[in-house]
């Protein structure tokens, strides 16, 4: 909520959690008010940001595309490719913008680099991170050779094939 803080065409209404006692004391701590609902919140917002557990995302996404609202979801986008498929149909009923968080797409590196990446032979990727518990919700594919696979599908241009 740092990074959305700092967005000054926005405005940061509030955040949901489903752990009110951790809720009410980051509220107290970075001054950012705690809604009690996520239905509340959807209420209350123009854009909503989905950053909960995958499994949680197409409920929370479906809720907030009913009500109209963009969203931005951390990806993966849903825990199935059926639930994918449905939120971008909803996406496309609501009218609305909805991105998944493939956030190396803007890392400067890359946009640095992407012009001159023309027709590559061979790709080879790392990822050097130190584990983190907060993605063990989902395969290490999914949670992070992800941002690999969708650095590679925007530099080639090139239909995939099984």
């Amino acid at each position: 909520m740092r990074l959305l803080k700092e967005i000054t065409q926005a405005e940061l209404v509030g955040f949901y959690d489903s752990n009110e006692e951790y809720a009410r004391a980051y509220s107290l701590e970075s001054g950012i008010p705690f809604i009690e609902s996520y239905e509340r919140l959807i209420e209350m917002s123009d854009a909503i940001d989905i950053v909960t557990p995958t499994i949680a995302h197409f409920e929370c996404a479906s809720k907030a595309l009913r009500a109209s609202k963009h969203v931005f979801i951390e990806k993966p986008i849903t825990h199935t490719v059926n639930e994918g498929k449905k939120l971008v149909s909803l996406v496309t009923e609501a009218g609305v913008k909805a991105q998944v968080g493939h956030v190396e797409r803007f890392n400067p590196a890359f946009l640095a680099a992407k012009e001159y990446l023309n027709q590559p032979l061979f790709i080879e990727t790392h990822r050097l991170a130190e584990f983190n518990p907060r993605g063990t919700d989902v395969s290490v594919v999914h949670d992070l050779m992800i941002h690999d696979l969708d650095i590679i599908l925007s530099v080639v241009k090139s239909l995939l094939r099984r």
